[in-house]
């Protein structure tokens, strides 16, 4: 079997940065990937892409996670068989794994630990009930400085099992190109929905399109794959800046089998966030998300069945004041809180790093744009919401006449 390996280099990189991008194309991989950009974007980074054919990468990486279990041994399984082979040092050592099934990856690099002077590792998912049955693959991060997860609930049995530091890290977004400036612009889509859904509230929409002026957009295909990670995510950006509502649910709500009844943030709320649309759903009741969504009306609460969308998105429309105040203070929050900038920040810090003029540079920007939007907020300009009010009323009046 041939595995090649992508190495883009730097002048005078100080992280080695390993991603899966060109062996797993699942669209919920390609805010990850995202992040990745941005950080090459931010930092001297050399990025180590292994290449293979992502069907057998399959086959070969469920095979070598099931082998690592059955010797309770993660360190001698290497699912891409070859290995690269560092020829230089690095200040720093980052892979972003969604699962623990992307673990043992980090094997296909044969000196990384010798190599890197500090080695982080971002977890995104990891259920507290599954900790156990990931033992051995949650194992292997024992030869990390520091793991980042993305579920707090998760931190202390994870830390616990490989004595580590382990910090909660929330998701993040780049919230300069999900920025919808100027706030004004047109959000020809009334609804956008993405992922799972209530079918009762989906079934509520649907009429609602047949019947009236209504843009309602959702998926219609299953087992979602990009066919390039940027194509997926500017389209998925730009429909989000043109999208008045966007349903956000806490993560897996329909599926209490796979969270065990734990809550998490999903990523929907800091993209439907930074977009500026008006987020319609239910919260996780936790702390990382009052932390991280504190401001009024971060998310309208709607029931996960609600047959009767249509009647609340009508008292929403009919509030363009409210709306418009949702759409600056989700903007706005977003680019002051939760770009990956300050995400990397983070991680730097915790692996006694500086930040870097790109990133002191970056929030300069962010400064900049927040500066623009507060000010065409204090002129008064109308919103899209305004406007879209304005046109129901006129249809109203015209059908009546």
């Amino acid at each position: 079997m041939s595995v090649a390996f992508n190495l883009d280099t730097q002048k005078d990189a100080r992280v080695l940065l390993l991603s899966l991008r060109k062996i797993k194309f699942h669209v919920s991989r390609c805010y990850l990937y995202e992040l990745e950009d941005t950080i090459c974007d931010l930092d001297s980074t050399d990025i180590l892409t292994p290449v293979l054919n992502p069907n057998l990468f399959k086959v070969t990486n469920r095979i070598a996670n099931s082998a690592a279990r059955t010797l309770g041994n993660g360190k001698l399984i290497n699912p891409l068989f070859n290995q690269f082979n560092l020829d230089r040092e690095y200040d720093l050592f980052f892979v972003i794994c969604q699962s623990p099934l992307d673990i043992l990856s980090i094997n296909s690099i044969k000196n990384w630990r010798h190599k890197c002077h500090k080695a982080v590792v971002w977890l995104d998912e990891i259920w507290a009930k599954d900790i156990e049955k990931w033992k051995v693959q949650l194992e292997f991060l024992q030869e990390f400085d520091y793991v980042f997860m993305n579920f707090s609930h998760s931190i202390e049995g994870v830390a616990e099992l490989i004595q580590r530091p382990c910090e909660y890290i929330p998701f993040g977004i780049d919230a300069i190109k999900f920025c919808p400036y100027p706030l004004s612009r047109e959000r020809s889509v009334d609804l956008y929905s993405v992922g799972r859904r209530s079918q009762v509230t989906h079934q509520a929409l649907l009429e609602l399109a047949e019947k009236d002026n209504f843009f309602y957009i959702y998926e219609t295909i299953k087992d979602l794959y990009a066919i390039d990670y940027r194509y997926h995510r500017s389209l998925y950006r730009n429909i989000l800046k043109k999208s008045r509502y966007f349903i956000a649910n806490r993560a897996k709500i329909d599926d209490l089998s796979a969270t065990g009844g734990q809550q998490e943030v999903g990523a929907r709320f800091y993209e439907g966030a930074a977009a500026g649309a008006v987020m319609l759903g239910v919260t996780p009741e936790c702390k990382s998300f009052a932390q991280s969504f504190d401001w009024e009306d971060a998310v309208i609460k709607i029931p996960y069945d609600a047959p009767s969308i249509a009647e609340i998105i009508n008292a929403l429309d009919s509030q363009p004041e409210r709306l418009q105040k949702i759409c600056t203070n989700n903007v706005v929050n977003s680019l002051s809180r939760h770009d990956w900038v300050y995400r990397w920040e983070t991680i730097l810090a915790a692996a006694g790093l500086d930040s870097t003029p790109a990133m002191m540079a970056r929030k300069a920007n962010i400064q900049h744009i927040t500066e623009k939007i507060l000010a065409q907020k204090s002129s008064g300009e109308r919103s899209p919401h305004h406007s879209e009010q304005i046109f129901k009323q006129e249809k109203a009046q015209a059908q009546v006449a």
